[in-house]
């Protein structure tokens, strides 16, 4: 990934999983594993003498889930990164995490390369979403009101479908024959426009109004291999 490396907190009650996704960061490279713990408290605990680079959340752990961690560590460090690891059928915890402030989310049964893929974005200051969730997501989002419409101009609308796939910033700009500078001014365009603060609530937007389609997000999951 070059630089200095990503510092990386896991939180993650299962002590196989956990001794296997440290061998997997290991053999990715410019990664430095700095803290480990089984549950919620124990991270929160952790956080008061070492902040990471990026944090991978499980889910479900006991005394304190991720959901309720992941709320208190952004209210305490609001510029926390955290990438939520998920299975299928915790879609009813995706959602309020995703509210919460996390920059990313992952199946746990995802590739290594979508995983390097998800640290190198949400480190870079992006957001990665786990296409294969999509759909999950878009199940959960169905249960709340809609924003109040934008109309979009056809780059714009172009740039969000290419969001919701989650191509990274360089990729849209290969695919739209554009400079990396003008995607973020198209990324931009859209928050402002929408009132929104980040690109997840963008993804939940267009899913919202049914500007993607399942199918279209279910497309992404070519992205990133």
């Amino acid at each position: 990934m070059g630089g200095s490396n990503i510092r990386v907190m896991i939180v993650e009650d299962h002590t196989i999983f956990r001794e296997g996704l440290k061998k997997v960061l290991d053999e990715i490279g410019g990664i430095e594993v700095v803290g480990e713990a089984p549950n919620g408290r124990v991270f929160l605990e952790m956080l008061k003498t070492e902040i990471p680079d990026i944090v991978l959340m499980d889910v479900k752990m006991p005394e304190m889930d991720g959901v309720e961690a992941t709320g208190q560590a952004l209210q305490m460090y609001p510029d926390l990164k955290i990438i939520v690891l998920s299975m299928f059928g915790e879609e009813e915890y995706l959602y309020s995490m995703v509210m919460k402030g996390v920059q990313g989310y992952l199946l746990k049964t995802t590739s290594m390369n979508n995983l390097e893929r998800a640290i190198g974005m949400v480190h870079a200051g992006q957001q990665y979403f786990s296409p294969e969730l999509n759909g999950l997501l878009a199940n959960r989002i169905r249960q709340y009101s809609s924003h109040e419409f934008v109309n979009f101009t056809g780059k714009e609308d172009e740039v969000l479908r290419l969001i919701c796939k989650g191509l990274s910033t360089e990729e849209m700009a290969d695919q739209l024959n554009i400079s990396k500078r003008t995607v973020e001014g198209y990324r931009a365009k859209l928050l402002q426009k929408t009132g929104l603060k980040s690109t997840i609530n963008l993804v939940i937007y267009a899913i919202r109004n049914k500007l993607v389609t399942i199918e279209e997000l279910e497309s992404g999951k070519e992205t990133g291999r």
